[in-house]
């Protein structure tokens, strides 16, 4: 059960209205919807860690409702969701110090035992409202968990800097602290923004040879040398390496469009993926969901 929590703390929805809607049954309904078209190819192992984009769902739904029907009614301990800071700069990854974050369709608690773990060594990785405010990256992925999952209870991460060296701190310390725990990580990120149509998708098809091909150190390389663009390029390296940490062994891109494909403007365009990272049989003992 996930434990009651007060509202003296609580983060309230800062895109509710915009980016999604702000009624919950309208919000209900429209993550259903999107979810029961989002239909999966056979899958098999155990998901250990999932890409979602963070735009508008107007946009952006269709791809995330894929990566969340791969867990769809899946049991967790809890959650972990990292995304970039859109609106603050900072040095190292901010951990949301309240109680919990809210949306239209209810509270969703943080897990402090975790949160406590994870922040330990609070050089770069450390408690702060910095980059939670108004950043909607972790909000938008927040409503379609609560319908996947039920309740739960997360630890927000947002980085306000996207190095090669704060990914490995940030997935080391994640990766030790849920060791034994059966723990969802989810990056937060979009893809590529405002090339035409053709040049975007030539950029985003880099971007998903290289999740595919299972090789985060290259991706974050590759998007410090400006050759790809992710703009949560930091938390797909950082799930990527934590879930390697904890078994996965298999990464699949199971959609991918971009803002062209759905509102026909081609001119400049936003790229979109989701993709699952799973353990898949080897030898080696899976963990159960």
């Amino acid at each position: 059960m996930v434990p009651s929590v007060s509202t003296s703390s609580v983060r309230a929805p800062a895109v509710a209205g915009t980016f999604y809607p702000a009624s919950a049954r309208t919000l209900e309904r429209e993550i259903d919807e999107l979810l029961e078209r989002a239909v999966l190819p056979k899958q098999s192992g155990t998901v250990c860690g999932l890409v979602s984009p963070h735009a508008g769902y107007i946009y952006s739904g269709f791809t995330a409702a894929h990566a969340y029907n791969a867990i769809k009614n899946g049991s967790f301990d809890t959650v972990i969701v990292i995304g970039p800071s859109h609106h603050e700069y900072f040095h190292g990854a901010s951990v949301y110090p309240g109680e919990s974050y809210r949306t239209p369709l209810g509270v969703v608690p943080i897990h402090n035992e975790l949160r406590s773990e994870i922040t330990h060594d609070e050089n770069q990785i450390f408690l702060s409202v910095a980059g939670h405010r108004a950043e909607h990256s972790i909000e938008v992925q927040l409503p379609f968990l609560q319908r996947v999952l039920g309740p739960f209870s997360f630890v927000p991460i947002i980085m306000g800097e996207q190095t090669i060296e704060l990914c490995e701190k940030l997935s080391e310390a994640i990766s030790s602290a849920v060791m034994g725990r059966n723990v969802l990580l989810v990056a937060s990120s979009d893809l590529s923004h405002y090339h035409p149509y053709d040049e975007a998708v030539l950029l985003d098809r880099r971007v998903i040879d290289l999740v595919e091909s299972y090789d985060p150190l290259q991706l974050m390389e590759r998007l410090d040398h400006r050759e790809l663009e992710a703009c949560g390029g930091g938390p797909i390296v950082t799930v990527m390496l934590a879930a390697r940490k904890l078994g996965a062994n298999k990464a699949r891109v199971i959609h991918y469009c971009n803002s062209g494909d759905i509102a026909g403007e081609k001119n400049a365009v936003v790229g979109y993926l989701s993709a699952i990272f799973s353990q898949e049989s080897s030898g080696l003992p899976q963990r159960a969901n």
